[in-house]
């Protein structure tokens, strides 16, 4: 059974740095598309970060320079690094995988993701 449990959300003031773990029990994470998403209580979930197949990395336009997405193979961790935290990175953040016959992200709905954690909360105060 795959089991993604995210950590390391909090409160913070803008401007400060907080670093979300996601360990994966029951899944390779090697070598599998991963990424973290967000969501606002009544707006979508919104992608924010993958990390593909192959080691190469991708960010919404918003969180480019501030946030760097990363895993540790060995300990079975995705990472997400932020830095420059603002008012409107306050959200629930979710990680996520793909199947395990799948390893790389589509072009689907959520980049194919199919494994979700219950998610972690951030808030940014001002």
């Amino acid at each position: 059974q795959v089991q993604l449990v995210e950590s390391g959300g909090g409160s913070v003031q803008a401007g400060g740095s907080l670093t979300l773990s996601c360990v994966a029990s029951g899944y390779t994470i090697s070598g599998h598309c991963m990424g973290w998403f967000r969501q606002v209580t009544g707006q979508e979930r919104e992608w924010v970060a993958r990390i593909e197949s192959g080691g190469i990395t991708f960010y919404i336009d918003s969180v480019k320079g501030r946030f760097t997405i990363s895993k540790d193979n060995a300990a079975k961790t995705l990472y997400l690094q932020m830095n420059s935290l603002k008012p409107e990175d306050t959200a629930m953040y979710y990680c996520a995988a793909v199947p395990v016959f799948s390893p790389r992200c589509t072009a689907g709905e959520y980049y194919g993701m199919h494994y979700w954690g219950k998610g972690t909360l951030v808030t940014i105060s001002s």
